[in-house]
């Protein structure tokens, strides 16, 4: 088991956004995770990355990383993008890319292997080739994503974290963001948690999702049996069935 929680919980006030929440998360696979605005996905990706420091236990390939700063997270291995795209926008493709490559090369711990060398290898696998010297304020969405999930990647992760990668991307960009995260599990063997609004894609890509409710954990499993889980379909659509 590469990822695990154990009775992890986050507390805002007297506001529980995660709530004795335990899971795992097997190496090799895509895991999808999905609930309401406000059901706490995003804030358990800011405890497992060091954002945020709950109870419980995280455990990372059986060491435990619950308490640790983000940048020992990062350094053993786990990389994640963000909701708001948030890139260096005064830089260029690569200086960001560059960025994440010193951030991620810091730590001590031999990472996952990956199959570039170079700077430019990993942009061109990410189809931003051509765009490498462009500013980062001349692009468009799309290609905003591509250069923040490569800078992810260049610190040489084990874990990869998604925040709603596909969000405001048009059909067409979607698909070949789901292209790309598809090659990136498949061939480079990296595992990935997804956070992701649209089911349709998770129940595509993912070999198993979590749907959390209010900070809980209401169905895991299989994609498939999960979206057909009566409490999962009334809690997304409101109705008996989609």
């Amino acid at each position: 088991m590469l990822l695990s929680l154990e009775h992890v919980t986050q507390r805002f006030g007297e506001l529980a956004a995660v709530n004795d929440l335990s899971f795992d998360v097997q190496e090799g696979e895509v895991f999808g995770m999905a609930g309401p605005n406000g059901a706490g996905k995003t804030t358990v990706f800011n405890l497992i990355s060091g954002f945020l420091h709950g109870s419980g236990r995280i455990f990372l390939d059986g060491k435990r990383i619950d308490g640790l700063p983000p940048h020992r997270v990062t350094h053993l291995g786990v990389a994640r993008t963000f909701q708001l795209v948030q890139p260096f926008h005064s830089m260029t493709v690569a200086q960001n890319l560059r960025i994440g490559e010193y951030y991620g090369g810091k730590g001590d711990t031999v990472l996952h292997r990956v199959p570039w060398t170079d700077i430019r290898e990993l942009i061109a696998f990410v189809g931003l080739e051509g765009k490498e010297d462009r500013p980062i304020s001349t692009l468009k969405l799309y290609d905003k994503k591509l250069t923040v999930l490569a800078s992810a990647l260049a610190t040489k992760p084990r874990l990869l974290m998604l925040d709603e990668a596909l969000g405001g991307l048009s059909a067409v960009e979607a698909e070949q963001s789901l292209d790309l995260i598809r090659r990136l599990n498949k061939e480079w063997g990296l595992t990935i948690i997804m956070i992701e609004h649209l089911m349709s894609a998770l129940t595509r890509l993912c070999d198993r999702m979590l749907v959390l409710n209010y900070g809980e954990m209401l169905c895991i499993g299989e994609p498939r049996a999960v979206v057909e889980d009566p409490a999962v379909i009334e809690c997304l659509v409101g109705g008996k069935r989609a």
